[in-house]
């Protein structure tokens, strides 16, 4: 049986990647506590089509 929890996998996409227009997108997967953090959380990440640490925030 599958664990029940509060635990949810988010998806993160980088925000300057769009604004810059080059191909291609940025994204990470990882997990929150619901419960805790309802809204949606904005992590410092490594873009790699950037080469440098950008912002990523939670999407759908």
């Amino acid at each position: 049986m599958a664990k029940k929890g509060n635990r949810i996998q988010v998806i993160l996409e980088c925000t300057e990647h769009k604004d810059s227009g080059m191909p291609g997108t940025s994204r990470y997967i990882t997990t929150k506590n619901k419960k805790n953090t309802p809204e949606r959380i904005e992590l410092k990440k490594y873009n790699p089509i950037l080469k440098k640490i950008t912002v990523h925030k939670e999407i759908k």
